[in-house]
């Protein structure tokens, strides 16, 4: 009698023993297979990332008033070479624009003395445009999607390329009705 017993109490050990296992695997197993966000790497801003040979271009935009306007290319490119390389960009029609980076180092498009800027966007404010990256000297190019932005947003503003208009927008002022312009008020 005594066998059958210590063999019942076992059992329930072990019984216990595979539950808290099969739970503790099922709440680690969510987490295992699941893809973790924070190694993706994405673009936390209104710009693109793309990477080319040793040029990494950071928060690239384009800033334009309209598809047949010209367009100013802002963002950050890196070269991590030890050599001075040239990205040229090509856009829509022909456009092109050159941006030299000197080695170890990196040039900001959103500083006045390096203006990057494109004849035309080839497309409306709000869209992705086709843009050909390729660094100087190699054979390397690639082709992006590049969004094209307007200064709806003001921080976008003094972005625009010189000459160009911003896009209209409508006036959100409403017009004086007849009893506020004391038409009819009786004075």
């Amino acid at each position: 009698m005594r066998f059958t017993a210590m063999n019942r109490a076992r059992r329930a050990k072990l019984a216990l023993t595979a539950g808290a296992l099969g739970i503790g695997l099922l709440t680690a197993g969510c987490g295992y297979i699941t893809p973790q966000q924070t190694n993706q790497q994405y673009s936390a801003s209104d710009g693109i990332v793309a990477d080319l040979g040793p040029l990494q271009l950071r928060n690239i935009l384009i800033v334009s008033s309209g598809k047949d306007q010209p367009g100013r290319v802002i963002g950050a490119v890196y070269n991590s070479s030890s050599q001075d390389v040239t990205l040229k960009l090509n856009g829509a029609e022909g456009s092109q624009t050159e941006v030299p980076v000197k080695a170890n180092s990196y040039t900001l498009l959103n500083e006045t003395s390096d203006e990057a800027i494109l004849s035309t966007t080839g497309d409306i404010p709000g869209s992705l445009v086709d843009v050909k990256i390729s660094e100087s000297g190699t054979n390397m190019s690639n082709t992006v999607k590049v969004p094209v932005l307007d200064a709806t947003l003001p921080e976008y503003k003094e972005y625009l390329p010189a000459g160009s208009t911003p896009s209209p927008t409508t006036s959100a002022t409403p017009s004086p009705s007849a009893s506020e312009s004391g038409a009819g008020a009786g004075h």
